[in-house]
């Protein structure tokens, strides 16, 4: 009898007969976004924590000039990107064929535990490689299954504002946890550092040991809405009182997006292949890949360049990250919302547009005192705005055309479709673009300077704002219009 209280409790009775203690609130819709906000939030604050000491450990106890450390840093955060892009869609796969998201959450939050550890004792760069290896395979895992619970949770309407606000929340890890990593670092060396990381690391592992999915909740409770359940019926429901506008545009949708059978049999194994013929879903994946190029980038340059701008130490460069990170806080439920309102199109356009001339005018900032740095903190600023508004489109746009594809062929992709792989195929591209960020900024940073390497950046975002002008959302009425 204990045993099957124990059984229920932990969510692992299979025959669904005696519901877990607490089940309603540990399914809720809030407790679930909660929960994957804290996965993500542990991940960043526990990368950035280190970002702006790693120089410094590199120097105190690896040895490494002062004048070679750049390299170094680089490598270090291409080891965690390399490792999330080459395990992100092995975890999307694996997450996508298990009965319940659950298990492969818990095992991201092991391999954090480990890396956290191993960065902690490392005394060669060989093991602070290997501790990054690791975070990079938590958060190939934390990022892939999060994202396609939120889905799972709350449904592709309101993804959109959910993913604005999760991202609002875990930009305070982001802009946390450099600060407090200079702090502790300075102050309390190792030790402080890696003793809040452990703090964080146990809230954690409570809330994704307690977390009980919509659909797996649903089979205890039938009350308990599944969100995909209640999007089919309200469809069929549509169908049934005739409604005049949604026959057509499934007809229309399932035309357009329906996968031909001769396919070969890898397509019939993994039809989202076959997705990325598409322009949209194509789109969607380049902005994310700018997207953490842009984060990579700023990751690897802002603590050395204020080291020989402003003769800074791990403390005053970790400060710079707050005028870099602080509009998350504000500006992401908002540009969620907007997404959700208007369409991906004009967030991402406007949103990439407008980083443009902001990095050029990074090109200003030069040797000097306070006047100097004041520049410098409100260029951050300007570029923490739309670093701020270009979280969302890639997301919401990715699940909305592959949503398309999975409800006009339901028996490729089966009854859960392929989300999670999806996001786990949005995870690598992303940690491709955390692995080039730093490598192309620091090469560029060498040779050409801080300056022009910003331009080039900008550049990048230029052309950015037109891929997503032309095809993020569907081709535009003006290009429609002339045939294009």
């Amino acid at each position: 009898m204990l045993y099957q209280k124990l059984k229920a409790t932990l969510a692992m009775d299979h025959s669904y007969t005696h519901p877990p203690a607490g089940l309603h609130w540990r399914s809720h819709t809030f407790f679930i976004i909660s929960t994957v906000a804290i996965g993500l939030f542990t991940d960043l604050f526990l990368y950035g924590l280190v970002v702006p000491v790693l120089p410094f450990i590199l120097q105190d106890r690896v040895g490494i000039p002062p004048s070679e450390v750049q390299p170094h840093v680089s490598g270090l955060l291409t080891a965690y990107a390399g490792a999330s892009v080459l395990f992100s869609p092995v975890a999307g796969w694996i997450a996508d064929r298990t009965a319940a998201r659950q298990v492969p959450f818990l095992s991201g939050l092991a391999a954090l535990l480990l890396a956290t550890v191993i960065l902690y004792l490392g005394q060669t760069e060989a093991v602070l490689v290997l501790a990054r290896v690791l975070q990079g395979v938590s958060a190939a895992i934390v990022w892939t299954v999060g994202l396609a619970l939120c889905l799972d949770t709350v449904g592709p309407g309101n993804l959109g504002k959910t993913i604005g606000s999760i991202f609002s929340f875990i930009g305070v890890g982001s802009l946390v946890a450099p600060v407090l990593g200079g702090i502790l670092y300075k102050q309390a060396g190792y030790e402080g550092v890696f003793g809040i990381g452990a703090g964080v690391l146990v809230v954690d592992f409570i809330m994704r040991f307690l977390v009980i999915e919509k659909k797996v909740a649903h089979r205890y409770d039938s009350s308990i809405v599944d969100p995909f359940m209640a999007d089919d019926d309200q469809g069929e429901q549509d169908e049934e009182n005739g409604d005049g506008e949604q026959e057509p545009l499934l007809g229309k949708d399932k035309e357009e997006f329906a996968i031909p059978p001769d396919q070969p049999k890898f397509v019939r194994n993994l039809p989202l292949i076959y997705c990325l013929k598409d322009g949209r879903l194509l789109s969607a994946l380049l902005v994310a890949l700018v997207q953490a190029t842009l984060l990579g980038t700023f990751d690897a340059t802002v603590a050395t360049e204020s080291q020989d701008l402003f003769g800074f130490d791990s403390l005053t460069a970790g400060l710079l990250f707050i005028p870099l990170g602080i509009f998350d806080l504000f500006l992401g439920p908002i540009g969620g919302w907007a997404v959700d309102r208007y369409g991906t199109k004009p967030v991402a356009t406007l949103s990439y547009g407008y980083l443009v001339p902001v990095l050029v005018a990074l090109r200003a900032v030069h040797k000097g005192g306070k006047e100097q740095l004041i520049l410098y903190c409100a260029l951050l600023a300007l570029c923490g705005v739309g670093l701020a508004l270009i979280g969302a489109p890639s997301i919401v746009e990715a699940g909305a055309v592959v949503q398309k594809y999975h409800k006009a062929n339901p028996e490729l992709f089966g009854e859960t479709g392929p989300y999670a792989m999806l996001y786990g195929l949005n995870s690598m591209i992303f940690s491709l673009g955390l692995t080039l960020g730093p490598i192309v900024a620091g090469s560029l940073r060498d040779t050409i300077g801080y300056g022009d390497m910003n331009a080039v950046v900008a550049a990048i975002c230029f052309v950015t704002a037109i891929v997503c002008w032309v095809w993020m959302g569907g081709k535009p009425k003006a290009l429609k219009s002339r045939g294009y």
